[in-house]
């Protein structure tokens, strides 16, 4: 599978890395300079490119960006395509967002209005990027940690929790796009580790006062 990749910091690494590991074929991009990133195609394998690159080259296109930078987007090319949504939102970093803080609706949800030809999935925002690389375990494995992934797009919930599965975690569906919100940034969720059975538990037990 190919996988484009917007956001070259932490996030869009990490799950290039492992994405390579798992056999797929990766591009990073950032909003600067692809030449910024010359040193990550002899690191890890990758290629790199600019972000209307990366979107044209992904059969499956994960944005890993600061929430601000989410209008900037692409929106043409990645028509269609199946998109990951790993932003997060931060208000000391990303500005005072009133939809956001008040809960009328999920970071997700503000994503798809601003892609609204994208099939878009949340996923991979609510783990720490150190412990998506070197806590993964093979399946069965007591202590293998689960991922929660919403979205209202089948294909979309699949191509995640494949890859969830390849990285070594295990994937909890937490239902709808708008469902997303039950792990958001600051939720009991987020970025803690739980195994399965604890994830379903405690996405089903969050509530808008809770997050």
């Amino acid at each position: 599978m190919k996988i484009g990749i917007i956001g070259a910091g932490f996030v869009g690494r990490a799950i290039a890395k492992l994405a390579i590991q798992a056999g797929h074929q990766v591009m990073l991009s950032n909003s600067r300079d692809p030449r910024t990133l010359f040193s990550l195609k002899p690191m890890i394998g990758c290629e790199t490119g600019t972000a209307t690159e990366a979107a044209e080259f992904g059969d499956v296109v994960v944005i890993a960006v600061p929430l601000t930078a989410t209008e900037q987007l692409p929106a043409t090319e990645l028509r269609g395509k199946i998109v990951l949504d790993a932003v997060n939102y931060y208000p000391d970093r990303d500005g005072e967002i009133e939809e956001l803080l008040n809960g009328r609706i999920s970071t997700s949800e503000r994503l798809a209005r601003l892609l609204p030809d994208s099939r878009i999935t949340k996923a991979f925002n609510a783990i720490r990027m150190t412990d998506l690389e070197t806590q993964g375990l093979p399946p069965g494995d007591a202590n293998r940690q689960a991922l929660p992934l919403a979205g209202d797009d089948s294909e979309g919930k699949a191509t995640a929790t494949a890859l969830y599965e390849a990285f070594g975690f295990d994937a909890v569906d937490a239902g709808s796009l708008a469902e997303g919100w039950r792990f958001e940034r600051g939720t009991p969720a987020y970025c803690v580790a739980l195994n399965r059975e604890q994830l379903i538990r405690t996405l089903k037990e969050t509530t808008r006062h809770s997050a």
